[in-house]
């Protein structure tokens, strides 16, 4: 065995390189003249090569034309990620977040596309303007497959990429069309990358179906995020022998809370329950609320082929007209679901909580339940809030219990407002499809007394959790959101004053955030003002360490109510029963302290590809189904300003653009640094937050937008 081949020494071997090439003394060297510098044996050269090749995938070193190592900085070189445009142009996003992203003109891309690795040459980097660059090479290209529309010419065709940030249509030689005809959705393989005269040339591998098929405009989203549909033979295999009941063996050892008149609370729809709840008022005025969930770790084994896939996978996807679920529908439908009636483990978070909202004792236990009765959030709200309610009679030994649900879930969000919780108030839509998956309707997605009762006891049990895992000093997976960039929360201040705003406190504390948010309610530019203050945040993200969570102003916390379709939970309930059943050695505890940070950006990639493809299929439904009011007339807000046009946002919340071209009553002057547009003779102006009345004009499918003009004679800001 070479002595560079052990794991530590190969490692310590890759940092030497990187420092001595690193090192104010070095002068740009050939790979064989470092060779010769460590004096590496012949035996050992194309394992230092390999080294060599690492260093520079990670992005510690660099190959010049030359071919001499060098460091990127020392050559004013960024690795980051292509992000392109529509246009032509693009950016390239830096690793380091507190950098803004770098501009990239459409002769300086040198063949990247959209979400490739390069590395980026600075050209201009003036501290008044945003940095300027030229892709010097591709590094790793992101995608293989693109995902289009077929177009067919005469001995050859193209595919029109779905993702528009896909700059370059793809070539397709007749004897790669794969027989495709025009408007074909299908999948194009690359095979030869873009160079600065040539598009990029593909071969089709599948044949989605026509652009006009039922369920085709879907499915190109799923294969665009390479959303995996099907599990395996090897899956099904393994599930066979997973149990339909609770078996005798399986309860021994568990706290019985069988007797518990638990409930489940969830959408009418909803086939995935996860979690129970009980409360109970105390002699001493506090209550006891049982946060049960599905015990889905019992099931879904540690290296099982269901538990790669469930990683892989990272979470269950809920698209507009189906879900992909994380574990198959035997598990998330059958056995690890909560149904009324039958018998189910559970890991349980028992709390008792006092009157200020704090949970002054809690156990953490693994549990058998049987949950007394299944409840819609439609059913809950209407016994809490109408005096003849219809379920009243039916429900009626479990009113009390109710009721105290209630008064437990005020004393909670009491607390969480006062600690300086930042409660966002964004309409949300739900879409309604028909049975050929045509959108007929969008309505206000529900929310309700039930629906805030279950998500305060689910961030109760998810704060309680995360708190006895932090003092215990196991490995973890949290959940964490960090503060506000100060350079962020600046522009958010620069933004607001201009609509007679202000942030008063400290602006890093989420009270300062929530204070503005409580100010701007049931005005004009509340929505507006819910949004920037939005985008002014980072994303919240799983993490191997406790982080914190900003938007939460909660200390710990953690995603434990929901394993059945998110991994970080299933994971930590795995560590939560180890723990419970003294399992967690040393050796084990090194090895999960090894696992956790990888588990956790694992987890948070596939957050982010199943939010993008979500948010995707509900753009365009939302333009398929505005695609048929072309010619109406609709009550909008002003939502946004840019230098082509105006967006705007209707009471369904779809939006769409007003272009600059459509404004022909007068000369309209942008002012960036005032947020309006203002008209040069008439001085009429458009800013943002404006109530206008506006038409829709056009709907396109393929570009998934909407174009509106506005209505005119209709009073606007002065």
């Amino acid at each position: 065995m070479s002595k560079y081949q052990s794991d530590e020494l190969y490692d310590e071997r890759k940092e030497k390189i990187r420092s001595f090439v690193n090192s104010p003394e070095y002068k740009p060297m050939r790979i064989s003249d470092i060779m010769y510098f460590f004096e590496v044996p012949s035996s050992d050269r194309d394992l230092f090569h390999n080294m060599i090749n690492s260093l520079i995938n990670e992005g510690k070193l660099i190959l010049t034309k030359k071919e001499k190592v060098m460091t990127p900085d020392k050559m004013n070189i960024i690795l980051g990620t292509f992000i392109g445009n529509a246009r032509g142009f693009g950016f390239v996003r830096r690793d380091d977040p507190l950098y803004d992203d770098i501009f990239i003109s459409p002769d300086l891309t040198n063949g990247a596309m959209h979400k490739d690795r390069v590395w980026c040459g600075i050209i201009n980097e003036d501290g008044g303007r945003r940095a300027e660059g030229e892709i010097v090479k591709v590094i790793e290209r992101s995608v293989s497959n693109i995902i289009g529309t077929y177009e067919q010419l005469r001995n050859f065709g193209f595919v029109i990429p779905d993702d528009k940030k896909t700059i370059s249509d793809i070539f397709i030689s007749k004897e790669n069309s794969r027989g495709a005809v025009s408007g074909h959705k299908v999948v194009a393989k690359l095979i030869k990358p873009p160079t600065a005269n040539k598009n990029p040339e593909g071969k089709i591998i599948e044949i989605l179906g026509h652009v006009n098929d039922p369920g085709v405009d879907i499915l190109s989203i799923i294969r665009r995020y390479e959303l995996p549909v099907d599990f395996s033979d090897d899956i099904y295999k393994f599930i066979e022998n997973i149990p339909d009941e609770v078996t005798p063996e399986e309860i021994e050892g568990r706290k019985d809370l069988r007797d518990l008149p638990l409930v489940t609370i969830d959408g009418e729809d909803a086939k995935d329950l996860d979690d129970a709840v009980y409360v109970e008022k105390l002699p001493n005025g506090n209550y006891s609320l049982s946060v049960c969930i599905a015990d889905v770790s019992h099931y879904v084994t540690e290296n099982s082929p269901l538990d790669k896939e469930a990683y892989k996978r990272g979470t269950s996807v809920y698209l507009v007209d189906r879900v992909i679920p994380m574990l198959p529908h035997k598990l998330s439908n059958g056995i690890c679901s909560l149904n009324a009636g039958t018998d189910r483990l559970s890991l349980s978070c028992i709390m008792e909580i006092d009157k200020n909202g704090n949970a002054v004792s809690h156990e953490i236990c693994k549990s058998v339940i049987r949950v007394a009765e299944r409840m819609s959030y439609t059913v809950v709200n209407s016994l809490l809030t109408e005096e003849n309610s219809p379920y009243i009679e039916r429900y009626k030994s479990l009113l009390p219990m109710f009721e105290a649900m209630e008064e437990l879930r005020n004393i909670l969000l009491t607390k969480r407002i006062k600690r300086g919780c930042i409660e966002f108030d964004f309409p949300e839509a739900k879409i309604i499809l028909d049975k050929d998956g045509k959108p007929v309707d969008i309505r206000p997605y529900p929310r309700n007394i039930a629906t805030s009762i279950i998500e305060e006891f689910m961030l109760a049990a998810n704060e309680t959790v995360a708190e006895e895992f932090f003092w215990l000093e196991l490995p973890f997976i949290y959940r964490s959101h960090e503060e506000p960039d100060e350079e962020k929360m600046e522009k958010l201040s620069t933004f607001i004053s201009k609509l007679g705003y202000s942030l008063k406190g400290s602006k890093s504390h989420p009270k300062a955030l929530q204070k503005l948010l409580d100010k701007s309610k049931n005005t004009p530019e509340d929505v507006i003002i819910n949004r920037i203050v939005l985008r002014s945040m980072k994303q919240a993200r799983y993490t191997a360490k406790n982080e914190s969570h900003f938007g939460l102003a909660a200390k710990y916390y953690c995603h434990f109510t929901s394993p059945i379709r998110r991994y970080p939970d299933l994971q930590i309930h795995r560590i939560i029963s180890e723990h419970i059943s003294g399992k967690l050695n040393d050796s084990r505890i090194s090895f999960l302290d090894k696992k956790m940070p990888e588990t956790a950006s694992q987890c948070s990639v596939r957050e982010r590809v199943a939010e993008s493809a979500e948010r995707d299929t509900e753009d365009l439904k939302k333009v398929e189904y505005m695609s048929g009011k072309i010619g109406e007339e609709f009550d909008a807000i002003i939502s946004h300003l840019t230098p082509w046009g105006l967006y705007v946002e209707l009471e369904n919340t779809v939006e769409g653009l007003v272009s600059l071209k459509t404004l022909t009553d007068d000369r309209y002057i942008y002012e960036e640094d005032n947020l309006r547009y203002i008209g040069e003779r008439t001085h009429k102006v458009y800013s943002i937050g404006d109530k206008v009345r506006v038409k829709l004009v056009n709907a396109n499918l393929s570009e998934m937008n909407l174009d509106f003009e506005f209505v005119p004679d209709v009073a606007l800001s002065e």
